[in-house]
């Protein structure tokens, strides 16, 4: 297997939406990654986004469980392949086994939080016929960064965005028709790891020159799809003019006046890219 011998550093954050600072409702989205500073040959990433419907009144706590399972998971995945593995066959492993380990990952969370702490009768009067996981409802997205490919994985709504050396944009990941107005594909669903979506880059020539992932609070904050994708180039214009401490000093300024003025949700973004 090729490799490629190149540090990633990340970085990012999670801010309350702007509605919910005004209704006193806490932060649905959660984020994490690995390592925690500083620059490594593989690194991993996670945002999720909670329901916070009224039927998912503990989505904050889902969130925190999944950006910790996928982490946990991808983890454990990079630590069990051999180098010597082809790229199909990784490939194959990524889809068959991470979408189940995130998922029972994230179920196991959600039952032990459960157990310590039951739902009252009301809470329960609210979530009707569901299951207690619906409670906890929320979605997830994720990228691994290793020496060799990059894997990308997205269950639910929210965005990852890539920025050639070029300034280009793109989505690795076509849009998902199913989800449309809130609906969204999510870990509380009964059969949630079949409905997680995959890509894997193996061209390490035209690597990214800064990966975004962000909850859907992001992109709804502007009029249309070019205003976001414009974002995502602004953002790696500044991280190269200005440098990865000026950007982490700023982000959260940024995505507060974005929710501010826009969506009036939550929003995390998390950015990954090459050590300067």
């Amino acid at each position: 297997m090729v490799s490629l011998s190149l540090f990633w550093e990340v970085i990012g954050k999670s801010v309350r939406g702007a509605s919910h600072c005004r209704s006193g409702m806490t932060n649905q989205d959660d984020i994490n990654y690995y390592p925690g500073q500083g620059a490594s040959d593989t690194v991993m990433i996670a945002v999720s986004d909670g329901h916070g419907s009224p039927r998912c009144f503990r989505s904050d706590r889902g969130a925190d469980f999944a950006v910790k399972a996928a982490v946990g998971s991808l983890r454990d995945f990079i630590c069990d392949q051999d180098p010597c593995q082809s790229l199909s066959d990784i490939r194959q492993t990524a889809k068959d086994r991470l979408s189940r380990e995130i998922t029972m990952r994230w179920q196991h969370s959600v039952e032990s939080h459960y157990k310590i702490y039951p739902f009252s009768e009301s809470e329960y009067q609210i979530l009707k016929d569901h299951s207690h996981f619906y409670a906890y409802g929320a979605t997830v997205i994720s990228v691994c960064v290793t020496p060799w490919f990059i894997l990308y994985i997205q269950l639910g709504d929210g965005d990852i965005l890539t920025v050639s050396a070029k300034g280009e944009v793109e989505r690795p990941l076509p849009v998902d028709t199913r989800l449309f107005a809130n609906e969204t594909t999510s870990l509380c669903a009964t059969h949630a790891w079949a409905d997680f979506r995959f890509w894997v880059q193996t061209d390490l020539v035209n690597l990214p020159d800064m990966i975004l992932l962000s909850t859907d609070g992001y992109a709804n904050s502007f009029q249309d799809d070019s205003g976001f994708l414009k974002v995502a180039r602004d953002i790696w214009e500044i991280l190269r003019s200005d440098g990865k401490d000026y950007v982490q000093k700023h982000l959260e300024e940024w995505l507060n006046e974005t929710s501010e003025g826009g969506s009036g949700d939550d929003i995390t973004v998390g950015l990954v890219f090459p050590s300067r």
